[in-house]
């Protein structure tokens, strides 16, 4: 897969990094000659040049990527690279990194954006997966929020505890997608029973987030889902 990012400081090498150590073609695109750090990422290609501008972006071939990244520290870069990458080039997938909360909500698909990451919403998210019990958090948002990543810890106590996942009517749009439970990460099955403490998590449709919460927890609980999204 190729790969492009816009944006090489630490948060453009670091996804290059992972990207490359995992077999995909990665461009670093950089406008400032001092974070040409090229030997932090030597299995990547490097291009000075500024990814706001159709020449720079002619030059790095944009559109023969699979995935253009906009991970610069500037929401304004981002959104415009985000939105040349789409409109311009055709760019199956873009994803976007939201410096500042209080810009969320212009990544959207009107300016290109296919998944928009904010660090500050992940962050305060898994801060609250880390403390919480009994409770539905939600992570990540997909496809412009059509379908949330969501987490939950049954308590001990659970009613559910020895119910087996295929016996459970679940609400529509939501998909159980792993059980965590000690050291181990499960991929369910209709048979594997569920137990008090274990970790579930979701993909869920956000109108069904309510009924999920009801199903596992009971509707006396409080829902703290809206908290990171």
């Amino acid at each position: 897969m190729r790969v492009a990012i816009a944006g090489a400081g630490n948060v453009g090498r670091s996804i290059a990094r992972e990207l490359t150590d995992n077999g995909h073609d990665v461009l670093l695109i950089e406008r400032e000659p001092k974070a040409l750090k090229t030997t932090s990422v030597p299995q990547a290609q490097w291009l000075l040049a500024d990814a706001c501008e159709l020449a720079s972006l002619e030059e790095a071939r944009i559109q023969d990527c699979h995935v253009v990244v906009a991970a610069t520290g500037d929401d304004k870069v981002n959104l415009v690279v985000s939105l040349l990458a789409k409109t311009e080039y055709g760019v199956p997938r873009v994803v976007a990194r939201i410096n500042h909360p209080k810009n969320e909500w212009l990544f959207s698909e009107a300016w290109g954006v296919d998944v928009a990451v904010s660090t500050p919403r992940l962050m305060s998210a898994l801060v609250e997966e880390a403390v919480t019990v009994g409770d539905l958090v939600r992570l990540l948002s997909f496809r412009r929020g059509e379908a949330n990543l969501v987490e939950v810890t049954l308590p001990p106590d659970t009613p559910l505890a020895g119910q087996r996942v295929g016996s459970v009517t679940w609400p529509q749009d939501v998909a159980l997608v792993a059980i965590l439970r000690d050291d181990r990460v499960i991929v369910p099955a209709a048979d594997d029973p569920l137990e008090g403490s274990d970790e579930l998590m979701f993909v869920s449709a956000p109108e069904m987030e309510t009924a999920l919460h009801d199903l596992l927890l009971g509707p006396g609980r409080h829902h703290h889902s809206d908290s990171s999204s």
